[in-house]
């Protein structure tokens, strides 16, 4: 079958690609999201070499949450002079900012755009330094009647709330504990892995003008809990999460082929979308399967591979999601690839810096710019939630040989794979099996208490905690040597009604 190639005004290349992070001298004198956002569409533009701000109709907004607009979308569109027949501010998610990139590619192979912008921003860096400081600032009000965001404890269950394993840093280490231990590795070796590939990280961004923090952190740096480097949620120290007290914005421009070539982009500047896919898992992490693989990951980079001949090896540069190094780590593993992996174009959410949401609107501009000086073919995987949204996009300096596919959804095959979900009970007692679990600290580097995702004797699944007091069964929780996933013990219910786990004799 003869495949005919898209006129050339439905053939969607990324054209230009900005950022900006500001380091303000005083404290009032930091940029808005605003602000931030229309330098990096700026940097964006000069960067295709083209004049194309005024002709953007279709402009997407990555969710911030540093500061809070009435219909942003609007204000920024207003801002910059234009009228875009498509303009969308998205919800809370990591992956967003690939996914928005992906539809505006969609629509222009539709011939329902020609210029699409993507941005985002955050100035969490600010934001955070003037609460404490009780200073006001020039920006935009405050809009408290606009929605707040919707995050993780919102739809928690009760309990995960309760003992504070419903938002990230405390659940991907869930994940972290099982999938280390369905790999055969030691805490220890799995420690060591996450280490060496954060220093690679680390290394990215120690040579990335953008990156927050320029310093390539060897692994025992990264992994060795100190004063400065304080344990969060086991095994997970600070330098191993991501860091969202940044000032930064990014900005995409995609067109049309025909186009970028009538407003006289230069052709080295033109970057091909291949395509992609997208795909869930259950939006509570209690009501998923297991924790040892993301079925949803494994579906959006099976798709990915696929347009690349099937195998990862074949990209030239990835972008690996990393809010925490489980998620890199069971990637890189569906991708094919070894330990030695070189996982990012960018530096990472934890040194480069985590603007939120947006982190993947500044890989895909670094990945651009790799593209630009060479490699031939680039994957996007992004994350969002709690290991929750997954979207992968192949970026190339080559024209793709197929049109770019409408259908990228691939959830039919993410759940053909799940298996049978156990049912969640709040009351339990007898033996429980550990699935997976965590040790929660404070910010002064105290143990708060443990935490254990159990198997009941009836195969159901439950939350139970480890108290403070009880050293012995932390202690062995935390062996370096030997992972608890898979033991059994006691399970009871305390005088608050929370059901604890005690190691067996």
């Amino acid at each position: 079958m003869v495949v005919s190639n898209p006129p050339e005004d439905r053939i969607p290349v990324i054209v230009g690609v900005g950022e900006f992070s500001d380091h303000p001298k005083e404290l009032t004198a930091g940029l808005e999201p605003l602000a931030l956002m229309i330098e990096a569409l700026k940097r964006a533009e000069q960067d295709s070499g083209a004049k194309l701000l005024k002709d953007i109709d279709s402009l997407d907004i990555v969710n911030f949450l540093s500061w809070r607009y009435t219909a942003p979308e609007k204000q920024l569109s207003e801002k910059l002079g234009i009228n875009p027949k498509h303009a969308y501010y998205g919800p809370v998610g990591g992956e967003s900012p690939i996914r928005y990139i992906h539809e505006a590619a969609k629509r222009i192979a539709r011939g329902e755009s020609q210029v699409a912008a993507i941005t985002g921003a955050e100035s969490q860096g600010t934001a955070t330094k003037v609460e404490r400081a009780k200073v006001d600032l020039p920006w935009t009000p405050f809009a408290k009647d606009a929605p707040e965001p919707l995050r993780g404890a919102n739809y928690q269950k009760p309990m995960a709330t309760k003992l504070g394993v419903a938002k990230p840093v405390t659940v991907y280490p869930f994940y972290e504990a099982a999938s280390a231990a369905h790999w055969g590795q030691t805490p220890r070796e799995a420690h060591r892995e996450s280490g060496e590939l954060w220093s690679r990280y680390a290394g990215v961004a120690a040579t990335n003008p953008e990156a927050w923090i320029k310093k390539a952190y060897t692994p025992d740096e990264i992994t060795t809990p100190t004063p400065d480097n304080r344990l969060i949620a086991w095994p997970y120290t600070k330098l191993m999460v991501a860091n969202p007290m940044v000032n930064q914005s990014a900005a995409i421009l995609v067109t049309s082929l025909a186009k970028a070539r009538a407003a006289g982009v230069p052709e080295d500047r033109i970057v091909h979308i291949w395509g992609g896919a997208s795909a869930e898992e259950p939006r509570d992490y209690l009501d998923r399967d297991q924790y040892v693989e993301s079925h949803a990951q494994n579906a959006v980079l099976k798709v990915a591979m696929d347009l690349v001949g099937g195998s990862g090896r074949n990209f030239g540069a990835i972008e690996l999601y990393s809010c925490f190094p489980c998620v890199p780590k069971m990637a890189r593993r569906t991708l094919g690839l070894g330990s030695d992996v070189q996982p990012t174009v960018t530096g990472g959410l934890t040194f480069f810096g985590a603007p939120l949401n947006d982190y993947m609107a500044h890989a895909a501009c670094a990945m651009v710019r790799k593209i630009r000086a060479g490699t031939k073919t680039g994957l996007l995987y992004a994350q969002g939630g709690f290991v929750t949204k997954h979207h992968a996009l192949v970026v190339s300096k080559d024209a793709p040989k197929q049109p770019l596919a409408q259908d990228t959804n691939v959830q039919a095959d993410a759940d053909r794979n799940r298996k049978p979900v156990p049912t969640y009970v709040t009351e339990a007692s007898g033996n429980g099996t550990v699935e997976s679990f965590t040790v929660i600290y404070g910010r002064g580097g105290e143990i708060e208490h443990g935490v254990v995702i159990l198997r009941t004797a009836a195969n159901e699944r439950t939350l139970a905690r480890v108290p403070v007091q009880d050293q012995a069964t932390l202690a062995f929780l935390m062996d370096p040597d030997k992972t608890p996933v898979g033991s059994s013990g006691a399970i009871s219910t305390a005088g608050d009604g929370v059901l604890e786990w005690r190691k067996a004799p």
